[in-house]
Protein backbone atom coordinates (compact mmCIF):
# COMPACT_ATOMS: atom_id res chain seq x y z
CA UNK A 1 0.00 0.00 0.00
CA UNK A 2 1.19 3.20 -0.78
CA UNK A 3 0.58 5.63 2.43
CA UNK A 4 0.96 9.19 2.46
CA UNK A 5 1.28 12.01 4.78
CA UNK A 6 0.13 15.50 4.36
CA UNK A 7 0.34 18.12 6.23
CA UNK A 8 -1.60 21.53 6.92
CA UNK A 9 -1.81 24.31 9.58
CA UNK A 10 -5.60 23.73 10.81
CA UNK A 11 -7.84 19.81 9.79
CA UNK A 12 -9.04 21.64 6.29
CA UNK A 13 -5.40 22.81 4.94
CA UNK A 14 -4.73 19.28 5.35
CA UNK A 15 -7.16 17.56 3.52
CA UNK A 16 -7.51 19.82 0.87
CA UNK A 17 -3.71 18.78 -0.44
CA UNK A 18 -5.38 15.43 0.19
CA UNK A 19 -7.95 15.96 -2.02
CA UNK A 20 -5.73 17.76 -4.48
CA UNK A 21 -2.67 15.02 -4.34
CA UNK A 22 -4.92 12.00 -4.44
CA UNK A 23 -8.19 13.26 -5.29
CA UNK A 24 -11.97 12.52 -4.53
CA UNK A 25 -11.41 8.80 -3.97
CA UNK A 26 -8.56 9.34 -1.14
CA UNK A 27 -8.88 7.09 1.80
CA UNK A 28 -7.94 8.78 5.03
CA UNK A 29 -6.24 5.93 7.51
CA UNK A 30 -5.45 8.24 10.21
CA UNK A 31 -5.08 11.94 11.53
CA UNK A 32 -3.63 14.04 14.44
CA UNK A 33 -2.58 16.86 15.74
CA UNK A 34 1.08 17.94 15.67
CA UNK A 35 3.29 20.97 16.53
CA UNK A 36 1.98 23.90 14.43
CA UNK A 37 -0.49 21.90 12.81
CA UNK A 38 -2.73 18.66 11.70
CA UNK A 39 -1.10 15.66 9.89
CA UNK A 40 -3.73 13.20 7.71
CA UNK A 41 -2.48 9.62 6.44
CA UNK A 42 -4.16 8.93 3.43
CA UNK A 43 -3.93 6.52 0.30
CA UNK A 44 -5.89 6.12 -2.72
CA UNK A 45 -8.79 3.14 -2.25
CA UNK A 46 -7.13 1.27 -5.73
CA UNK A 47 -4.12 0.93 -3.99
CA UNK A 48 -5.75 -0.95 -1.58
CA UNK A 49 -7.48 -3.21 -4.29
CA UNK A 50 -4.14 -4.11 -5.47
CA UNK A 51 -2.30 -4.60 -2.40
CA UNK A 52 -1.58 -8.40 -2.01
CA UNK A 53 -4.44 -10.47 0.46
CA UNK A 54 -7.30 -7.15 -0.27
CA UNK A 55 -8.86 -8.96 -3.26
CA UNK A 56 -11.55 -10.17 -1.12
CA UNK A 57 -12.47 -6.83 -0.25
CA UNK A 58 -12.23 -5.54 -3.83
CA UNK A 59 -17.11 -5.98 -4.44
CA UNK A 60 -16.88 -4.49 -0.90
CA UNK A 61 -15.02 -1.13 -1.74
CA UNK A 62 -17.15 -0.73 -5.28
CA UNK A 63 -20.23 0.18 -3.45
CA UNK A 64 -18.66 2.40 -0.83
CA UNK A 65 -17.92 6.29 -0.33
CA UNK A 66 -14.09 7.44 0.07
CA UNK A 67 -14.15 8.70 3.71
CA UNK A 68 -12.88 11.89 1.92
CA UNK A 69 -16.22 12.57 0.39
CA UNK A 70 -17.71 12.81 3.66
CA UNK A 71 -15.48 15.31 4.98
CA UNK A 72 -15.32 17.44 1.50
CA UNK A 73 -19.01 16.61 0.96
CA UNK A 74 -20.02 20.09 2.20
CA UNK A 75 -17.43 21.80 -0.48
CA UNK A 76 -18.90 19.50 -3.63
CA UNK A 77 -21.93 19.24 -5.03
CA UNK A 78 -23.10 15.89 -5.82
CA UNK A 79 -23.67 14.57 -8.79
CA UNK A 80 -27.23 14.08 -10.18
CA UNK A 81 -27.89 10.81 -10.68
CA UNK A 82 -27.86 9.39 -14.21
CA UNK A 83 -31.22 9.64 -16.38
CA UNK A 84 -31.46 5.80 -16.17
CA UNK A 85 -32.40 5.72 -12.65
CA UNK A 86 -35.75 5.35 -11.10
CA UNK A 87 -37.23 7.98 -8.20
CA UNK A 88 -36.68 5.05 -5.65
CA UNK A 89 -33.35 4.82 -6.73
CA UNK A 90 -32.91 8.50 -5.70
CA UNK A 91 -34.80 8.34 -2.64
CA UNK A 92 -32.26 5.66 -1.44
CA UNK A 93 -29.34 7.97 -1.58
CA UNK A 94 -30.83 10.43 0.42
CA UNK A 95 -30.12 8.77 3.72
CA UNK A 96 -26.61 8.49 2.36
CA UNK A 97 -25.86 12.03 1.66
CA UNK A 98 -27.41 12.59 5.64
CA UNK A 99 -24.79 10.08 6.66
CA UNK A 100 -22.08 11.65 4.85
CA UNK A 101 -23.06 14.86 6.62
CA UNK A 102 -22.71 13.64 10.06
CA UNK A 103 -19.71 11.85 9.42
CA UNK A 104 -18.12 15.66 7.99
CA UNK A 105 -19.32 17.22 11.14
CA UNK A 106 -17.93 14.37 13.34
CA UNK A 107 -14.72 14.57 11.93
CA UNK A 108 -14.35 18.28 12.22
CA UNK A 109 -15.96 18.12 15.58
CA UNK A 110 -13.01 15.66 16.77
CA UNK A 111 -10.11 17.06 14.93
CA UNK A 112 -10.98 20.84 16.36
CA UNK A 113 -11.56 19.16 19.79
CA UNK A 114 -7.96 17.78 19.72
CA UNK A 115 -6.27 21.27 18.45
CA UNK A 116 -7.41 22.81 21.10
CA UNK A 117 -6.51 20.16 23.51
CA UNK A 118 -3.01 20.23 22.69
CA UNK A 119 -3.43 24.31 22.52
CA UNK A 120 -4.55 24.26 26.01
CA UNK A 121 -1.91 21.86 27.12
CA UNK A 122 1.02 24.28 25.28
CA UNK A 123 -0.44 27.35 27.09
CA UNK A 124 -0.03 25.24 30.82
CA UNK A 125 2.99 24.16 29.81
CA UNK A 126 4.27 28.03 28.67
CA UNK A 127 2.88 29.56 31.65
CA UNK A 128 4.48 26.82 34.06
CA UNK A 129 7.65 27.29 32.48
CA UNK A 130 7.12 30.90 33.05
CA UNK A 131 6.35 30.52 36.54
CA UNK A 132 9.31 28.78 37.14
CA UNK A 133 11.83 31.13 35.55
CA UNK A 134 9.82 34.14 38.02
CA UNK A 135 10.76 31.72 40.99
CA UNK A 136 14.19 31.12 39.75
CA UNK A 137 14.52 35.38 39.36
CA UNK A 138 13.13 36.30 42.48
CA UNK A 139 15.47 33.54 44.58
CA UNK A 140 18.57 35.01 42.47
CA UNK A 141 17.57 38.51 44.08
CA UNK A 142 17.02 37.51 46.95
CA UNK A 143 20.66 35.72 47.08
CA UNK A 144 22.33 38.67 45.54
CA UNK A 145 20.85 41.15 48.48
CA UNK A 146 21.45 38.77 51.00
CA UNK A 147 25.50 38.57 49.54
CA UNK A 148 25.72 41.96 49.06
CA UNK A 149 24.43 42.44 52.86
CA UNK A 150 27.29 39.76 54.48
CA UNK A 151 29.73 41.81 52.03
CA UNK A 152 28.98 45.11 53.28
CA UNK A 153 29.08 43.48 56.87
CA UNK A 154 32.23 42.15 56.26
CA UNK A 155 33.74 45.39 54.92
CA UNK A 156 32.12 48.05 57.87
CA UNK A 157 33.43 45.04 60.28
CA UNK A 158 37.08 45.35 58.90
CA UNK A 159 36.72 49.36 58.61
CA UNK A 160 35.17 49.56 62.89
CA UNK A 161 37.94 47.00 63.94
CA UNK A 162 40.52 49.68 62.76
CA UNK A 163 38.55 52.69 63.74
CA UNK A 164 37.46 52.53 67.49
CA UNK A 165 36.43 56.04 67.78
CA UNK A 166 33.95 55.72 64.14
CA UNK A 167 32.32 52.46 65.83
CA UNK A 168 31.55 54.67 69.42
CA UNK A 169 29.85 57.24 67.54
CA UNK A 170 28.09 54.86 64.90
CA UNK A 171 26.71 53.21 68.26
CA UNK A 172 26.44 56.36 70.15
CA UNK A 173 23.92 57.82 66.86
CA UNK A 174 22.33 54.36 66.49
CA UNK A 175 20.93 54.37 69.84
CA UNK A 176 20.01 57.92 70.07
CA UNK A 177 17.59 56.49 66.91
CA UNK A 178 19.81 58.81 64.07
CA UNK A 179 19.14 56.90 60.68
CA UNK A 180 21.78 54.25 59.44
CA UNK A 181 22.30 56.47 56.61
CA UNK A 182 23.48 59.62 58.45
CA UNK A 183 24.70 57.73 61.01
CA UNK A 184 27.21 56.30 58.43
CA UNK A 185 28.25 59.46 56.98
CA UNK A 186 28.81 61.63 60.04
CA UNK A 187 31.08 58.77 61.19
CA UNK A 188 32.91 58.53 57.76
CA UNK A 189 33.68 61.74 58.00
CA UNK A 190 35.18 61.78 61.51
CA UNK A 191 38.92 62.24 61.25
CA UNK A 192 40.97 59.59 62.08
CA UNK A 193 43.32 61.21 64.61
CA UNK A 194 40.11 61.92 66.78
CA UNK A 195 40.45 59.77 70.41
CA UNK A 196 37.81 57.22 70.91
CA UNK A 197 36.84 58.94 74.33
CA UNK A 198 36.61 61.97 72.57
CA UNK A 199 34.61 61.16 69.64
CA UNK A 200 30.97 62.03 71.37
CA UNK A 201 31.96 65.40 71.29
CA UNK A 202 33.25 64.92 67.75
CA UNK A 203 29.74 63.71 67.24
CA UNK A 204 27.99 66.75 68.95
CA UNK A 205 30.26 69.78 67.24
CA UNK A 206 29.02 67.99 63.82
CA UNK A 207 25.13 67.56 64.49
CA UNK A 208 25.29 71.03 66.02
CA UNK A 209 26.97 72.52 63.06
CA UNK A 210 24.10 71.08 60.62
CA UNK A 211 21.21 71.65 63.06
CA UNK A 212 19.71 75.19 61.75
CA UNK A 213 17.91 76.46 64.44
CA UNK A 214 15.68 80.45 64.48
CA UNK A 215 18.31 83.00 65.09
CA UNK A 216 16.13 85.67 66.18
CA UNK A 217 12.83 85.46 67.83
CA UNK A 218 12.43 88.88 68.29
CA UNK A 219 13.54 89.46 65.01
CA UNK A 220 10.60 87.65 63.86
CA UNK A 221 7.99 88.90 66.35
CA UNK A 222 8.89 92.33 65.24
CA UNK A 223 8.92 91.29 61.56
CA UNK A 224 5.26 90.24 61.86
CA UNK A 225 3.26 88.59 59.17
CA UNK A 226 1.20 85.91 58.17
CA UNK A 227 2.11 82.58 59.65
CA UNK A 228 -0.28 78.92 59.15
CA UNK A 229 0.19 76.09 61.33
CA UNK A 230 0.35 72.59 59.11
CA UNK A 231 0.98 68.87 59.95
CA UNK A 232 -1.24 65.78 60.60
CA UNK A 233 -3.84 65.15 62.90
CA UNK A 234 -3.15 65.06 66.96
CA UNK A 235 0.45 66.92 66.53
CA UNK A 236 -0.72 69.91 68.43
CA UNK A 237 -1.07 72.56 66.03
CA UNK A 238 -4.36 74.38 67.72
CA UNK A 239 -2.91 74.19 71.19
CA UNK A 240 0.85 75.76 69.68
CA UNK A 241 -1.36 78.54 67.79
CA UNK A 242 -2.68 79.68 71.32
CA UNK A 243 1.09 79.25 72.88
CA UNK A 244 2.54 81.64 69.69
CA UNK A 245 -0.23 83.91 70.26
CA UNK A 246 0.75 84.18 74.08
CA UNK A 247 4.46 84.81 73.36
CA UNK A 248 3.26 87.84 70.56
CA UNK A 249 0.61 89.66 73.35
CA UNK A 250 3.03 89.51 75.95
CA UNK A 251 5.98 91.02 73.61
CA UNK A 252 3.10 93.37 71.66
CA UNK A 253 -0.15 93.50 72.80
CA UNK A 254 -3.72 92.25 71.61
CA UNK A 255 -4.32 94.81 69.11
CA UNK A 256 -2.34 93.82 66.73
CA UNK A 257 -2.96 89.98 66.51
CA UNK A 258 -5.87 88.61 64.44
CA UNK A 259 -6.47 85.01 64.81
CA UNK A 260 -7.46 82.41 61.92
CA UNK A 261 -9.02 79.09 62.33
CA UNK A 262 -9.81 76.26 59.10
CA UNK A 263 -10.23 73.53 61.45
CA UNK A 264 -14.24 73.05 61.10
CA UNK A 265 -14.24 69.04 60.91
CA UNK A 266 -12.85 68.64 63.87
CA UNK A 267 -15.72 68.47 66.90
CA UNK A 268 -14.48 71.61 69.24
CA UNK A 269 -11.65 72.70 67.03
CA UNK A 270 -12.69 76.09 66.78
CA UNK A 271 -14.09 76.10 70.24
CA UNK A 272 -10.80 75.54 71.21
CA UNK A 273 -9.23 78.25 69.69
CA UNK A 274 -11.91 80.72 70.74
CA UNK A 275 -11.46 79.63 74.14
CA UNK A 276 -7.34 80.99 74.08
CA UNK A 277 -8.61 83.81 71.99
CA UNK A 278 -10.94 85.03 74.57
CA UNK A 279 -8.06 84.36 77.50
CA UNK A 280 -5.94 86.55 75.24
CA UNK A 281 -8.43 89.06 74.20
CA UNK A 282 -8.46 88.33 70.74
CA UNK A 283 -11.03 87.23 68.15
CA UNK A 284 -10.94 84.24 66.48
CA UNK A 285 -12.32 84.33 62.79
CA UNK A 286 -13.64 80.80 61.70
CA UNK A 287 -13.22 79.77 57.83
CA UNK A 288 -14.34 76.93 55.83
CA UNK A 289 -13.08 77.44 52.22
CA UNK A 290 -10.92 79.75 49.76
CA UNK A 291 -13.34 82.79 49.77
CA UNK A 292 -13.77 82.71 53.55
CA UNK A 293 -10.11 82.72 53.95
CA UNK A 294 -9.70 86.02 51.50
CA UNK A 295 -12.56 87.68 53.18
CA UNK A 296 -11.09 87.40 56.83
CA UNK A 297 -7.45 88.08 55.69
CA UNK A 298 -9.46 91.14 54.19
CA UNK A 299 -10.79 91.97 57.42
CA UNK A 300 -7.31 91.83 59.12
CA UNK A 301 -5.74 92.97 57.02
CA UNK A 302 -4.25 96.09 59.31
CA UNK A 303 -3.16 93.37 61.95
CA UNK A 304 0.62 93.38 62.36
CA UNK A 305 0.32 89.38 63.03
CA UNK A 306 -1.48 86.69 61.55
CA UNK A 307 -1.46 83.65 62.90
CA UNK A 308 -3.74 80.32 61.33
CA UNK A 309 -4.43 77.01 62.77
CA UNK A 310 -4.90 74.65 59.73
CA UNK A 311 -7.27 71.44 60.14
CA UNK A 312 -4.99 68.17 60.71
CA UNK A 313 -5.28 65.88 57.81
CA UNK A 314 -2.81 62.71 57.22
CA UNK A 315 0.22 63.35 55.02
CA UNK A 316 -0.61 60.89 52.76
CA UNK A 317 -4.61 62.51 52.04
CA UNK A 318 -5.14 64.52 49.02
CA UNK A 319 -6.57 66.93 51.29
CA UNK A 320 -2.97 68.28 52.50
CA UNK A 321 -2.41 69.34 48.78
CA UNK A 322 -5.76 71.39 48.95
CA UNK A 323 -5.54 72.86 51.83
CA UNK A 324 -2.42 74.22 51.01
CA UNK A 325 -2.38 75.41 47.85
CA UNK A 326 -6.02 77.59 49.28
CA UNK A 327 -2.74 78.62 51.61
CA UNK A 328 -1.24 79.52 48.87
CA UNK A 329 -3.91 81.12 46.57
CA UNK A 330 -4.55 83.42 49.00
CA UNK A 331 -4.32 87.43 48.45
CA UNK A 332 -1.27 87.79 50.72
CA UNK A 333 1.85 85.65 51.03
CA UNK A 334 1.10 83.04 53.84
CA UNK A 335 4.48 81.17 55.53
CA UNK A 336 3.61 77.75 56.62
CA UNK A 337 5.59 76.25 59.53
CA UNK A 338 5.62 72.55 59.71
CA UNK A 339 4.68 71.05 63.14
CA UNK A 340 6.42 67.50 63.78
CA UNK A 341 5.73 64.85 66.67
CA UNK A 342 8.76 64.16 68.84
CA UNK A 343 7.28 60.92 69.53
CA UNK A 344 6.79 59.73 66.16
CA UNK A 345 9.27 57.14 63.84
CA UNK A 346 11.61 58.38 62.19
CA UNK A 347 10.33 56.73 58.89
CA UNK A 348 6.81 58.37 59.63
CA UNK A 349 8.35 62.38 60.02
CA UNK A 350 10.73 61.58 56.96
CA UNK A 351 7.02 60.74 55.28
CA UNK A 352 5.44 63.47 56.48
CA UNK A 353 8.29 66.46 55.90
CA UNK A 354 8.54 65.11 52.28
CA UNK A 355 4.43 65.38 51.97
CA UNK A 356 4.59 69.61 52.89
CA UNK A 357 7.77 70.19 52.41
CA UNK A 358 7.21 70.51 48.29
CA UNK A 359 4.94 73.16 49.21
CA UNK A 360 7.32 75.98 50.33
CA UNK A 361 7.87 74.89 54.17
CA UNK A 362 9.51 78.16 56.00
CA UNK A 363 10.15 76.34 59.31
CA UNK A 364 8.92 73.65 61.47
CA UNK A 365 7.99 73.32 65.57
CA UNK A 366 9.04 70.20 67.32
CA UNK A 367 6.28 69.08 69.78
CA UNK A 368 5.58 66.86 72.89
CA UNK A 369 9.14 66.95 73.55
CA UNK A 370 8.23 66.50 76.92
CA UNK A 371 7.05 62.73 75.37
CA UNK A 372 9.68 61.47 73.49
CA UNK A 373 12.52 59.65 75.35
CA UNK A 374 15.18 59.57 72.60
CA UNK A 375 14.74 62.30 69.76
CA UNK A 376 17.41 61.61 67.27
CA UNK A 377 14.20 60.67 64.88
CA UNK A 378 13.46 64.01 64.56
CA UNK A 379 16.77 65.89 64.92
CA UNK A 380 17.87 63.46 62.53
CA UNK A 381 15.16 64.19 60.22
CA UNK A 382 15.65 67.82 60.00
CA UNK A 383 19.51 67.76 59.39
CA UNK A 384 18.76 65.35 56.61
CA UNK A 385 16.09 67.57 55.07
CA UNK A 386 17.96 70.87 55.63
CA UNK A 387 14.49 72.45 57.57
CA UNK A 388 15.00 75.20 59.79
CA UNK A 389 14.01 74.52 63.16
CA UNK A 390 11.20 77.42 65.35
CA UNK A 391 10.28 76.42 68.22
CA UNK A 392 9.98 73.44 70.83
CA UNK A 393 7.12 72.83 72.94
CA UNK A 394 7.01 70.42 75.58
CA UNK A 395 3.24 70.75 77.49
CA UNK A 396 -0.22 71.89 77.48
CA UNK A 397 0.35 75.05 78.99
CA UNK A 398 -0.05 78.26 77.58
CA UNK A 399 2.28 80.07 77.27
CA UNK A 400 5.14 78.54 79.59
CA UNK A 401 5.28 75.07 77.36
CA UNK A 402 6.86 76.64 74.34
CA UNK A 403 10.40 77.94 73.75
CA UNK A 404 12.85 79.09 70.96
CA UNK A 405 14.77 76.05 69.63
CA UNK A 406 17.63 75.27 71.83
CA UNK A 407 20.54 73.97 69.94
CA UNK A 408 23.14 73.57 72.55
CA UNK A 409 20.18 72.15 74.46
CA UNK A 410 19.03 69.59 71.87
CA UNK A 411 22.41 68.61 70.75
CA UNK A 412 23.21 67.98 74.66
CA UNK A 413 20.08 65.97 74.59
CA UNK A 414 19.92 63.81 72.35
CA UNK A 415 23.49 62.35 72.22
CA UNK A 416 22.77 61.92 76.36
CA UNK A 417 22.41 58.14 77.32
CA UNK A 418 19.28 57.48 78.58
CA UNK A 419 17.65 54.51 80.42
CA UNK A 420 14.94 53.75 78.76
CA UNK A 421 17.54 53.93 75.40
CA UNK A 422 20.07 50.88 76.54
CA UNK A 423 17.85 47.84 75.29
CA UNK A 424 18.46 49.63 71.83
CA UNK A 425 22.11 50.03 72.16
CA UNK A 426 24.56 48.27 70.20
CA UNK A 427 27.16 45.91 70.78
CA UNK A 428 29.92 46.83 68.94
CA UNK A 429 30.01 43.27 66.97
CA UNK A 430 26.08 44.14 66.07
CA UNK A 431 26.94 47.36 64.36
CA UNK A 432 28.62 46.29 60.93
CA UNK A 433 25.82 44.06 60.31
CA UNK A 434 22.69 46.47 61.37
CA UNK A 435 24.62 49.08 59.16
CA UNK A 436 24.68 47.25 56.28
CA UNK A 437 21.28 45.73 56.67
CA UNK A 438 19.61 48.93 57.15
CA UNK A 439 21.55 50.57 54.06
CA UNK A 440 20.28 47.87 51.90
CA UNK A 441 16.65 48.32 52.74
CA UNK A 442 17.09 52.83 52.81
CA UNK A 443 19.04 52.63 49.75
CA UNK A 444 22.03 55.13 49.10
CA UNK A 445 20.97 58.22 49.91
CA UNK A 446 22.30 61.88 49.52
CA UNK A 447 25.09 63.65 51.33
CA UNK A 448 23.56 65.86 54.20
CA UNK A 449 26.94 66.91 56.44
Amino acid sequence: MNIRRFFGKNAREALAQVKQALGDDAIIIANRSVNGGTEIMAMLETDIASAPGQASTEPAMDNSRSLLDFVTAKDQPRQAPPQASTAPAMQANTPAAEESAVHESAIMDMLKQHSEQQEQAYQVATQTLEDKMMGMMQEMRQMRSHFETQMSAMTWQHHLQHSPAKSKVLSTLLSANFSASLSRQIAEKMPNHIDVNKAPMWAKEVISRNLHTLDDEDALLDRGGIYALVGPTGVGKTTTTAKLAARYVMKHGTQNLGLITTDSYRIGGYEQLRIYGKILGVMVHAVKDEEDLKIALNELKNKHMILVDTVGVSQRDQAVTEQLAMLNRADSPIQKLLCLNATSTGDTLTDVMRSYKKHDIAGCIVTKLDEAAAIGNVMDVLIRERMRLFYTTSGQRVPEDIEVANKQALVERVLTPHQASLPYQYLDEELPLVISSMMQANGQEQQHV
